[in-house]
């Protein structure tokens, strides 16, 4: 019974989102209690608490393309369009442009590589942050940050990460470097 559900709610979500979830019915053939867990990470990757939908997204989108090359970085970009966050914002967030992002955009996707980075510019990010919006801010996008992470790690250990593609945002392809990491110049303190 559990198996029918699950794939039942897996047929919902590739038809809302237009996302190739077959990891997931792996998953539920191999374990059905292990994909009932799994799915319950969609909780904790909705919490937003205390800070805007673009800062916010911009969190899980960095983190997300930081682990893919393509689907689930464009089911994050079509979840935030969804969510009301402007083609512009996004372009800039996936050009990794911050001079082209709104200044809170900007402090949560800097703030979101030096975390991926393990840097301690992340340090006065996350001070910043605080002193902007709270510590329930900085709960949900930790919380985005780790969730956008699992779905294409997992993804990928099942062996279905290895399709790459284009990201369309409001209509248009979107060019940008897949695998790009930080470097320490990206790294530097400037909060807006």
């Amino acid at each position: 019974m559990i198996k029918w559900f699950l794939r039942k709610a897996i047929d919902k979500f590739e038809r809302d989102w237009n996302y190739d979830a077959s990891y997931m019915r792996d998953m539920i053939d191999t374990s059905p209690r292990a994909a009932w867990l799994f799915s319950r990470v969609t909780a904790l990757g909705q919490f937003r608490r205390d800070i805007p939908i673009e800062a916010w997204s911009a969190a899980g989108i960095t983190a997300v393309r930081h682990e893919d090359c393509g689907p689930c970085t464009q089911l994050a970009v079509t979840m935030a369009e969804r969510g009301g966050v402007s083609p512009e914002v996004l372009r800039a967030v996936l050009a990794d442009n911050p001079d082209a992002m709104p200044p809170d955009v900007a402090l949560v996707w800097k703030f979101t590589r030096a975390t991926l980075a393990h840097g301690a510019a992340a340090d006065e990010y996350r001070e910043a942050i605080v002193k902007r919006w709270g510590r329930r801010a900085l709960v949900s996008l930790a919380f985005a940050i780790t969730a956008a992470r699992i779905y294409p790690t997992v993804k990928y250990a099942f062996g279905h990460g290895k399709a790459c593609m284009r990201v369309v945002v409001g209509g248009a392809p979107v060019m940008f470097d897949h695998g790009r990491v930080p470097t320490p110049s990206d790294m530097a303190v400037r909060t807006p």
